[in-house]
């Protein structure tokens, strides 16, 4: 049997956000749905304040629900659902102004 599968929006953010820790007093707003040799894929569902820092691998942004603005390098951007963002290794950004149901896949790569 293969490891092939299917996972609806709602089964992926049903979890979150997961337990407190230090970096997400909130919760943690994300689950790895996908853990793969150079590929990582995860839902993120950030409330309040969005504590990620830049990432040492390239990753992109599906936005699948609700909006938020973007902060690439301290320059805002509007981001809603339908819309994809590329964002190269070591470059800051966050969301902030997230709807109430904004959800975003996020791939990581390398």
């Amino acid at each position: 049997m293969s490891d092939a599968w299917i996972k609806t929006l709602a089964e992926a953010i049903a979890p979150l956000p997961l337990p407190a820790t230090a970096k997400w007093p909130e919760g943690e707003p994300y689950q790895c749905l996908l853990n793969q040799p150079g590929a990582q894929l995860l839902i993120f569902t950030p409330r309040g304040t969005d504590h990620q820092t830049e990432h040492t691998r390239d990753e992109a942004y599906i936005c699948v629900a609700g909006t938020a603005t973007l902060e690439i390098e301290g320059k805002p951007q509007p981001f809603a659902a339908g819309d994809l963002a590329w964002i190269p290794k070591n470059v800051p950004h966050r969301f902030i102004g997230m709807s109430e149901d904004f959800a975003t896949w996020v791939a990581f790569f390398g």
